[in-house]
């Protein structure tokens, strides 16, 4: 990063980009990751905000948006360097929400498995036979045959040379 944009930052902003170094992230937890990545996504659209109206109200003063551009730079770089710290803290909360959700998978499964030996030694009622399995592969349903099929086409057909004749 460029060290005259850190000098210009406020001390708040400071911090904040410190927090998102990868040390610091590795330690919090995903809600503390969704809390940053929150309040670094604010400061990234405080600072592009601020660039967007300070360049298009500099367009009416130079003359154009080429001109203006060399303006506002500060707000610009602040942008882009929030965006890039955004970048990072994202990233990282996509790697916690997979872990949480690989570590509620491997609980549901174990929670399944430890219920499946019970479920085995259940009995079924002597009364109900177990369901039946058809070995005669099922046939697809026709709408009415033949007839009814050639002259549904065909209305369509009158249908569309109606139009086309339009």
């Amino acid at each position: 990063m460029n060290q005259g944009l850190l000098n210009s930052l406020t001390e708040a902003e400071r911090l904040l980009v410190a927090e998102a170094e990868r040390d610091a992230l590795k330690q919090l937890d995903e809600d503390e990751l969704l809390d940053l990545h929150q309040r670094i996504r604010r400061a990234r659209t405080k600072y592009v905000k601020n660039y967007r109206r300070g360049a298009s109200a500099a367009v009416a003063d130079v003359g154009g948006r080429g001109l203006s551009y060399a303006r506002n730079q500060r707000d610009r770089d602040k942008a882009e360097l929030f965006e890039s710290v955004l970048a990072t803290v994202s990233r990282e909360v996509a790697a916690a929400a997979r872990r949480a959700s690989m570590e509620l998978r491997a609980e549901r499964i174990a929670a399944g498995r430890s219920a499946r030996p019970a479920l085995a030694t259940a009995k079924r009622p002597a009364g109900k036979p177990a369901p039946a399995t058809s070995t005669r592969p099922r046939t697809a349903k026709t709408t009415g045959g033949l007839k009814k099929d050639a002259s549904t086409r065909a209305l369509g057909s009158r249908r569309q040379a109606a139009r086309d004749s339009r």
